[in-house]
C-alpha cells in the first residue's frame, strides 16, 4: 500500500485530447514535480496510454491506465474517470468512438456563435491547438480566445464565453451514466466521479447523482482535484465518508501554468478517507 498521497496524480491530460503536451512530455513534467504514481486520463480517448506507460516506466513511476468519459446526466455534463482500465477492451473502444462522434459539428456551431459575438475565425483558430482531430473541445476554443486577445486567461474565457447562457455554449448529448460505467467495468476499470464540486446541481440533484452512481456499482469520487476549490476538499471528503466512497486525487492537468494547481502543489487527501489506490501496490 502506498501511503504518501502527495506522490499520486490520477487525473491528467495530454495533447491526445485537450492537453498541450504529448504523453511522454506530461510524464516527464509530472515526474520532475515528484509524482510517483501517475494516470493519463484523456477525454474519451485512450490513444496516448501506450506511450505514457513506456515513459512512466522509464522514469520510475507507477503507471495507471485511465480515461475520462463525458456523460450526460440530468441534462448536465458529468465526467467519469476510469482507472486501471484495459485500453484495448473492445466495448470501451467502441463506446469512446461513439462518444467522440459529433464534436466537429458542435465546434462549428460554437464558432458560428462566437462570430456573431464579434470573434471571427474561431473554428480555424481552435483547430490549431488540436492534437487529435476527433477531439475538438471548448478548451481549444478557449486557448484561441486568449491568443486573439478576447480574454486574458482561459479562466476568463469560461466566465464570458462557452458556458451555459454565454456566447459559444453548445450543449452536446454525451454517453449515459449507465453506458459509461459499463464500458469502464468491461475494461476491468474503476469508475470515479470526476471533480463533483464543479457541477451545478442543487443539493438534491447532487445526492441523486451519488445515489444513482452507487446503485450502478460505483464506489469512488475525486476529493482533492485541481478543479476543486480548497474548501471543497473537506466537503467531498465528508461525502466520501458518508457514502463509503473511495477517494481519488489528481490535478486535472492540461498544460503548464494553465491548471489551477500544479503537480507539486496539490495537497494530500484529508484524513479519514480511503484512497482509491489503497490496495494497488
Amino acid at each position: 500500500m502506498l501511503n504518501d498521497s502527495l506522490k499520486v496524480d490520477l487525473h491528467c491530460h495530454s495533447n491526445v485530447s485537450d492537453g498541450v503536451l504529448a504523453p511522454i512530455a506530461v510524464a516527464a513534467y509530472a515526474r520532475k514535480a515528484g509524482v510517483g504514481v501517475w494516470a493519463l486520463t484523456d477525454h474519451d480517448e485512450v490513444g496516448g496510454i501506450k506511450a505514457a506507460r513506456v515513459a512512466a516506466d522509464e522514469l520510475g513511476m507507477h503507471f495507471v491506465s485511465g480515461v475520462e468519459i463525458s456523460v450526460t446526466w440530468a441534462n448536465q455534463t458529468v465526467h467519469l474517470v476510469g482507472l486501471q482500465i484495459d485500453e484495448d477492451d473492445p466495448a470501451l473502444l467502441a463506446g469512446l468512438a461513439a462518444t467522440r462522434h459529433g464534436r466537429d459539428a458542435r465546434g462549428r456551431e460554437i464558432a458560428r456563435q462566437l462570430d456573431a459575438a464579434g470573434i471571427p475565425n474561431a473554428y480555424e483558430g481552435a483547430v490549431k491547438y488540436v492534437g487529435n482531430p476527433d477531439l475538438l473541445s471548448r478548451t481549444h476554443f478557449a486557448r484561441y480566445l486568449v491568443e486573439c486577445g478576447a480574454c486574458q486567461t482561459t479562466a476568463e474565457v469560461f466566465k464570458k464565453y462557452l458556458t451555459e447562457g454565454k456566447p459559444g455554449y453548445v450543449p452536446h448529448r454525451w454517453a449515459s451514466l449507465e453506458d459509461a460505467m459499463g464500458w469502464i467495468k468491461s475494461a476491468g476499470g474503476i469508475p470515479v466521479i470526476a471533480h463533483p464540486g464543479r457541477y451545478k446541481f442543487t443539493q438534491t440533484g447532487e445526492d441523486a447523482l451519488f445515489d444513482t452512481f452507487r446503485q450502478l456499482g460505483g464506489n469512488a469520487i475525486e476529493v482533492v482535484t485541481g478543479s476543486h476549490t480548497p474548501d471543497q476538499y473537506a466537503t467531498y471528503a465528508e461525502v466520501a465518508r458518508r457514502y463509503g466512497f473511495l477517494a481519488s486525487r489528481g490535478t486535472d492537468f492540461h498544460a503548464p501554468g494553465e491548471s489551477r494547481v500544479e503537480f507539486d502543489a496539490l495537497p494530500p487527501l484529508p484524513s479519514g478517507v480511503t484512497p482509491v489506490w489503497h490496495d494497488w501496490f
